[in-house]
């Protein structure tokens, strides 16, 4: 009888373009995140920290974004994210709502990003999940992975309510839960064209950036300097 051994992930296995391709993954998603996915399919592949199960998921995902009907690929974002607290990607809004207690949480998560030598500037909330997902691809990939564990609960929460909406938005949620060291359920995916044969696949991954899409704005974190303290950028 053969006994299969899973190989366990190395803590320090880097998760930064893991990070950066999910927090893409889960913004608003215009034309410019769409004609960006075939850098990002294969950043995800170059960098390995997702399992096969995990990275089949996505390469569901963002064969649905590429092909679909850009209306009803942006109303399925909407319908996924925007329509109720159980699936919204505001992580404190599932732990405080609309209470006062929620403001102050913010200005730690502000200061936690300064202690880790970045500073917030984005018209977003820094407890959007592209954001926290920006800030945890700055830092080693331990550190990364016991800041993006403390965020489990809320995000087995999120996955269990797309599951139960049959969202495939659900692996970009589970994958973000792999990489903070949780084995989320696995979504059963039919098989499609392989990524590789639809999309030609670029020379580089260089983090393409998805400023000037529209619908909610991405993120730019970028690390302080004397320049960008005083309002400018580093």
């Amino acid at each position: 009888m053969m006994i299969k051994i899973s190989k366990k992930k190395d803590p320090q296995q880097p998760i930064a373009d893991s990070c950066r391709v999910l927090a893409h993954l889960l913004n608003y998603p215009g034309p410019e995140l769409r004609s960006a996915l075939p850098a990002l399919a294969a950043a995800l592949r170059e960098e390995g920290a997702l399992s096969e199960a995990r990275q089949a998921e996505l390469a569901m995902l963002m064969a649905t974004l590429q092909r679909g009907d850009a209306y009803e690929v942006e109303a399925r974002y909407v319908e996924s994210f925007d329509r109720g607290r159980a699936t919204s990607l505001h992580m404190f809004e599932h732990v405080h709502g609309d209470s006062r207690t929620r403001g102050p949480a913010l200005v730690d998560l502000v200061q936690t990003y300064e202690a880790g030598g970045m500073f917030f500037d984005a018209s977003e909330l820094p407890d959007f999940l592209p954001v926290v997902l920006e800030f945890a691809s700055t830092q080693e990939p331990a550190t990364a992975r016991a800041f993006l564990a403390e965020l489990a609960h809320i995000l087995s929460s999120i996955h269990a309510a797309l599951i139960k909406r049959d969202s495939l938005y659900a692996a970009a949620i589970g994958a973000v839960l792999e990489l903070a060291g949780e084995k989320p359920r696995t979504l059963q995916i039919t098989p499609d064209e392989p990524l590789d044969e639809s999309w030609q696949e670029p020379a580089a991954f260089d983090g393409c950036s998805s400023r000037g899409q529209q619908g909610p704005q991405p993120v730019h974190i970028v690390r302080k300097s004397p320049v960008s303290q005083q309002g400018g950028r580093a």
